[in-house]
This record gives structure tokens, sequence and C-alpha cells, in this order.
């Protein structure tokens, strides 16, 4: 009886307040005309097949102290042009103004690393996307003949907050949105040829 007990407050269970795909709903507001299917509440399919790409979008919850905050994750999957596992990170390079795009090594082959970075680097129409787009966290991984890109964008996300009772969207803005939808199509397109 305990340890049923046990199981049942330590189960992951979602936070008090938390809509599934209530968040989901907001951005594909915000992308406009790209077709967004939905074939769970908190995952939806994005399909740009004309720029060459299709993504998922699922809903990420972080629960707080009294409050909650609800995110979209873009994943982007493509495959690898090389054999290899490498794990990586993009990330803004400056401390009050951003400079550049810097790419952090988390794990796998060092040379992967290096070949990655420096074709990353190199790909101006993807610097040029990436520099202006808000993101939260850009991670990238090769495993199994795969690139598994995820990222997670400042807008389209939810806070709800339990004391004083509140619920705010940040919203995906038009000029947001196209940096967004460039950087995937130019991730898509510079992963085939690494």
């Amino acid at each position: 009886m305990i340890r049923r007990l046990r199981e049942r407050l330590l189960a992951p269970r979602a936070p008090a307040g938390y809509r599934p795909g209530v968040t989901l709903g907001h951005l594909g507001r915000n992308l406009g005309p790209l077709p967004m299917a939905r074939p769970e509440p908190a995952l939806g399919v994005l399909d740009a097949r004309e720029q060459g790409w299709h993504a998922v979008v699922r809903e990420r919850v972080e629960a707080h102290l009294l409050m909650h905050v609800v995110t979209c994750e873009f994943q982007l999957c493509v495959p690898a042009l090389q054999r290899g596992e490498v794990r990586l990170e993009l990330r803004h390079a400056g401390t009050i103004r951003r400079t550049g795009v810097s790419v952090v090594y988390r794990g796998g082959d060092r040379q992967r690393f290096t070949q990655v970075r420096e074709h990353l680097l190199d790909e101006a129409a993807l610097l040029a996307a990436l520099m202006p787009l808000d993101f939260k966290r850009l991670a990238l991984e090769c495993r199994d003949g795969q690139w598994h890109l995820a990222l997670e964008h400042m807008g389209g996300s939810e806070v709800v907050n339990r004391l004083p009772a509140f619920r705010r969207y940040i919203k995906v803005s038009p000029e947001q949105r196209e940096h967004l939808l460039a950087s995937l199509a130019c991730f898509s397109e510079a992963l085939q040829r690494i």
C-alpha cells in the first residue's frame, strides 16, 4: 500500500493548469500560412516540402514553484552524409550585443566536431538567419546516420503562474517567424552536405 502511494505521488505528471496543445495552437497561428498537422494535442508537424524540409514541434513543460513554462521545441531530422557520433550546441557569442555564433562541443568524436563546426561557420545564409533569431536552446546531434536538431525559440511559449494567477503567451513576431523558417531551411540543406 505504501509502495503504491509512493509511486502515485512520485509519478511524473503535468503541472496543475497545463493545457496540452493550447500553446501549440497559438504558435500555429503565429506561423501563418505554413500548414501544421496535429496528430496529438501537444505535437505538431510542419510541412514545408517546397523548401525541402519538414519539422516536428513538441510542447515542453518546465515546472517551477507555483508556476510553469510551456515552450515549443522544433525538431528536424536529416540524413547524415558521413558516419560518426557527435553532439554540439550553438549559441550566440557576445555579452551585451550579439557578435556571432559559437559552436560548443558536448560529446562524441572531436575530429567530426571540428569538421562540422567549420562547415556550419562557413554557411553565410545559416549565420545570417541565426544572428537575429531569438533562440533559447539549439542542440545538434549526429547518431545512427541521422542529424537531429532541437531548436527552442524564446517566442511561442507560455508562462502560467498560480499566485498571482495569470497566463501569458509570448508570440513569435513576423520577423522572428521569417528568421526561424529560414534557419530551419538552411539547417536542412547544410546538414545534408556534412
